[in-house]
């Protein structure tokens, strides 16, 4: 798994995904995601380029978004592909989070929100 970091206006962090996310590599994940959860107002996780992502890999997220909820913060998944959507289903968490087909949508969505 690889991970890239990028800030835009606003204070929103993208960590863009690319690779599996299992049980081995997820604890980087879900670090990342931790650490600007802390240190930003909205945390966005790019999942276009995930070829395998496991249970602890949807943990990891799962952590990141009960996180962002304890202190009223954004996070959403963006990108997301039909590999990981499939599993986001299966477990019932495609309702549970936020999920856009671009950081377009996303953009549109939360300016036309506040």
């Amino acid at each position: 798994m690889e991970c890239q970091v990028s800030q835009q206006q606003d204070d929103i962090v993208i960590i863009h995904v690319k690779g599996e996310v299992d049980l081995c590599t997820s604890p980087e994940l879900r670090a990342l995601i931790l650490q600007y959860l802390k240190k930003s107002k909205s945390v966005l996780v790019e999942l276009s380029a995930v070829a395998y992502i496991d249970s602890s890999g949807i943990a990891s997220l799962v952590e990141g978004y009960q996180l962002s909820r304890q202190h009223q913060l954004t996070f959403a998944l963006i990108s997301v592909n039909k590999t990981v959507a499939s599993v986001l289903k299966l477990a019932k968490l495609d309702k549970v989070f936020q999920i856009y087909p671009s950081l377009y949508d996303w953009q549109q969505h939360h300016s036309s929100s506040q």
